[in-house]
């Protein structure tokens, strides 16, 4: 599916110009907040910023997303129809959180006929804490963390989960709400400023896929199996 240009041109600020390619949309419900963000992408992958809103409740991803699609759209003037892009957050994250950015996202894209893409939640927060080794970690529930590794902004190695007590890895700090949380259990210098992924940073870190304009399928990274699963076999009343 072709991205969908805008038809307000060219701009900037003062010393910087560039036209305009695409308004996108960003989401993600990976993590206890709820994040809506929206950015203009130009050419030369140029990005502005727009809004970003994000709210706390890890009980509330349902009630909580649409609102802060609305907000972020009404104070950058923008509408819905504008959008050229949503770009979502893929997690990991827990099966009921995630799966609420996910579907939005996807019911967004084929409702306003425009592209979906996919990033990594961890990369995020690993794109925002900067130069170093750094290792993210998000909260998974069950004591376990999601996290992964980034040297100077980029990951090393896949995603995984597990409890922290049992992350034999080497890093300069740690970012990521999970990494607050068991800091006692990480031992090693914490970075409280960086919690929550950015939607913002996965704009950012989708931009040359914007640009390719193809759009792709919202695979979630669950890492494991939902709490609640079907049983494998049914039993009869009767036994």
């Amino acid at each position: 599916m072709p991205v969908q240009r805008s038809d307000r041109g060219c701009g900037g600020a003062a010393g910087e110009s560039y036209c305009l390619l695409v308004l996108v949309l960003a989401l993600d419900t990976a993590t206890p907040a709820v994040t809506a963000a929206l950015a203009e992408v130009g050419d030369g992958g140029l990005l502005r910023g727009l809004g970003e809103r994000r709210t706390v409740d890890p009980r509330a991803h349902g009630e909580l997303l649409a609102p802060q699609v609305r907000l972020v759209l009404q104070e950058a003037g923008r509408t819905a129809r504008e959008v050229g892009a949503v770009v979502a957050g893929l997690g990991p994250g827990p099966f009921t959180g995630l799966r609420v950015g996910l579907a939005t996202a996807a019911a967004m894209g084929q409702a306003l006929g425009v592209p979906t893409y996919g990033v990594c939640s961890l990369d995020a927060l690993g794109r925002a804490a900067g130069p170093g080794r750094v290792l993210v970690a998000t909260d998974a529930r069950r004591r376990e963390v999601y996290y992964a590794v980034y040297e100077d902004g980029v990951r090393v190695g896949e995603p995984d989960v597990g409890k922290p007590a049992d992350l034999h890895v080497t890093a300069d700090r740690a970012v990521g709400e999970g990494a607050v949380k068991y800091s006692e259990v990480f031992g090693m210098p914490i970075d409280d400023r960086v919690l929550y992924p950015s939607g913002e940073a996965l704009i950012a870190l989708a931009l040359d896929k914007i640009r390719g304009g193809t759009g792709e399928v919202l695979t979630p990274l669950y890492l494991r199996r939902p709490d609640a699963v079907a049983a494998a076999e049914r039993k009869s009343v009767l036994q």
